[in-house]
C-alpha cells in the first residue's frame, strides 16, 4: 500500500506511544460525577435537572437548544449534589452537575447496553440524525462540533467522501488506536451509518503507518464494507489536522475561511464513528469515552473506558499515582495540549488523553531573540509565517493579524517545536486568533 501524505509543512516528534499495547479497561465509577454543560462547540445546554433530582445512567439532563449544541445525559445512577460552577481544564470556572453516584446503574429507558454487534442499517437519513442529535454525540478527536450538524449538509451542498481520522498524530496517545483494534466492528457500522445520512458512496479511513496491526485489521474489516476503504498514511504531524487529512486521502484543498464541505468531504473521527453506531442501533447517549493516561515515568501507562464527568486524578490514581518529580499535567497531548492545575477536574467529552510529564522535561527554555531562520515558516502545515503572527499578537495588531491570516493557524504547535529561540510562538498564536475572531464576530 502506498503511503500519503500532505504537502506542506509538518515535524516529526518522538512518537512515545507507551500505551499502544494497553487493552482499553472500564474504570471504576467515582463516588461523585462533576459534569459540566459546556462541553460542546457552540452553546452550551441548558440543564432539566436540579439539587435533589434522582438520575439514570443515560437519562437527559441538559437539552442543547441553539442550533450548534449538544444534549447531555447523566453518566451514572445518582441524585443530584447541585447544579453550580466547577473549575475546567482551562482554571475557569464553568456551570456543572454534581451527581452523587448511588453505586450499580440503573439505565434510563429505551437503552441498550450490552456488548451485542448490531449490523442493522435499514435506518432513513432522518432517524440517523435525529438519534445522533438526542444522543449528544460531538467530534471525540477534540474538536467536540455537534455531529448531527456535520451530518446535515448545508443547501446546495454535496459529499463526495466520507474521511475518517484514525491518524492519531499527537505523540503518547493511543486512544484510538485501541478503539480501532478493538472496536473494529462497531467502528465500520458507524461509518457506514454516517454514510446514509449523508448520502455518499464512498468512505477513506486514514491511519498513520505507526499503527500497522490497526491497518490490517480494518483493511480486513473493510472487505465486507463495500464503499469503504483503508489508507496508511506516513507518519508527520499534524497528518491528523482535518484540511492535511483531504489533502493526503483525496488531493483536494480546502480553500482558506472555508469548510471541507467546499471540497466535497466531511470528516469525522473514529471514535466518533463508534459512538453514533451506539446512538443509533442502540440509543445510547455519549456518557463514557476511551481516554490514554500516560508519561515517560507513569508506572502504568492505560487506556481506559471512562464515564465523563469523572475526575482525571482518578485516572492517575488507577494508572499507579503521580510519580514523584512530576512538572505538569497536560490535557491532551504535548503539541497541542494544555497545561492543567487542578487533578480534580473532570473527563468531557472532548478528553482524549491525560498527559504527565516529568519535571526535567516541563521546564521551558528562556526565550531568546528571533534569528530569521525561517524554520517556522517551513514547518507550518498552513503556509502562514509564525514569526510575524507572534509579533503582531505580541503588539496587540489584530486588524493584521486578521489580514495575515492567522484564523487559519491550527494551532498544532509546529513552529513552536522546531523554533530553536525557543519561542513562546504557539501562544501568541492562540492569543491573537482568539482576540482576531473576537474582532470579527464584533463587526458582524
Amino acid at each position: 500500500m502506498k503511503l500519503k501524505t500532505f504537502a506542506l509543512g509538518g515535524v516529526h516528534p518522538e512518537e512515545h506511544k507507551l500505551s499502544a499495547n494497553a487493552p482499553i479497561t472500564l474504570l471504576p465509577l467515582p463516588a461523585q460525577l462533576i459534569v459540566p454543560l459546556g462541553q460542546n462547540l457552540g452553546a452550551p445546554p441548558k440543564p432539566l435537572v436540579k439539587k435533589g433530582d434522582e438520575v439514570k445512567t443515560g437519562q437527559l439532563i441538559a437539552r442543547g437548544e441553539a442550533f450548534i449544541s449538544a444534549n447531555l445525559h447523566s453518566p451514572a445512577t445518582g441524585k443530584v449534589l447541585k447544579v453550580d460552577d466547577a473549575p475546567d481544564a482551562s482554571g475557569y470556572r464553568r456551570p456543572a452537575v454534581f451527581i452523587d453516584v448511588s453505586g450499580e446503574d440503573e439505565w434510563a429507558e429505551g437503552i441498550n447496553n450490552t456488548d451485542e454487534l448490531i449490523t442493522r442499517l435499514d435506518f432513513s437519513r432522518e432517524e440517523i440524525i435525529n438519534k445522533v442529535k438526542e444522543a449528544g454525540i460531538v467530534g471525540l478527536g477534540g474538536a467536540t462540533f455537534p455531529t448531527h450538524v456535520k451530518l446535515m449538509l448545508p443547501p446546495g451542498k454535496k459529499a463526495d467522501y466520507l474521511l475518517i481520522n484514525g491518524v492519531e498524530c499527537e505523540p503518547y496517545l493511543t486512544s484510538d488506536h485501541r478503539m480501532m483494534l478493538e472496536k473494529a466492528q462497531e467502528i465500520m457500522q458507524g461509518i457506514r451509518l454516517m454514510m446514509i445520512a449523508l448520502d455518499v458512496k464512498k468512505a477513506i479511513i486514514g491511519v498513520e503507518n505507526n499503527k500497522p496491526d490497526a491497518i490490517a485489521h480494518l483493511a480486513a474489516m473493510a472487505l465486507s464494507h463495500p464503499g469503504i476503504s483503508v489508507q496508511a498514511l506516513y507518519v508527520k504531524y499534524p497528518q491528523g489536522g482535518e484540511k492535511q487529512l483531504i489533502k493526503a486521502l483525496v488531493n483536494r484543498e480546502v480553500p482558506s475561511g472555508k469548510l471541507p464541505i467546499e471540497v466535497g468531504c466531511v470528516v469525522s473521527n473514529v471514535g466518533t464513528a463508534f459512538a453514533v453506531y451506539e446512538a443509533v442501533t442502540k440509543n445510547k447517549p455519549l456518557i463514557e469515552r476511551v481516554v490514554t493516561i500516560t508519561g515517560l515515568e507513569l508506572a502504568r501507562p492505560s487506556n481506559f473506558m471512562v464515564r465523563i464527568g469523572t475526575p482525571i486524578a482518578k485516572l492517575i490514581e488507577a494508572a499507579g499515582g503521580l510519580p514523584e518529580g512530576t512538572g505538569k499535567i497536560i490535557n491532551g497531548g504535548p503539541m497541542m495540549g494544555k497545561a492543567m492545575t487542578n487533578p480534580e477536574v473532570p473527563i468531557i467529552k472532548g478528553s482524549s488523553g491525560i498527559l504527565i510529564m516529568p519535571g526535567k522535561l516541563s521546564s521551558r527554555k528562556h526565550p531568546q531573540p528571533c534569528i530569521r531562520c525561517s524554520k517556522c515558516t517551513t514547518v507550518c502545515p498552513m503556509g502562514l509565517e509564525p514569526f510575524l503572527l507572534a509579533k503582531l499578537s505580541k503588539l496587540e495588531r489584530y486588524e493584521d493579524t486578521e489580514k495575515e491570516q492567522i484564523m487559519d493557524c491550527i494551532e498544532c504547535g509546529s513552529c513552536q517545536y522546531t523554533c530553536p529561540s525557543s519561542l513562546p510562538l504557539l501562544d501568541y498564536l492562540r492569543l491573537g486568533k482568539f482576540r482576531t475572531g473576537q474582532m470579527i464576530r464584533n463587526r458582524k
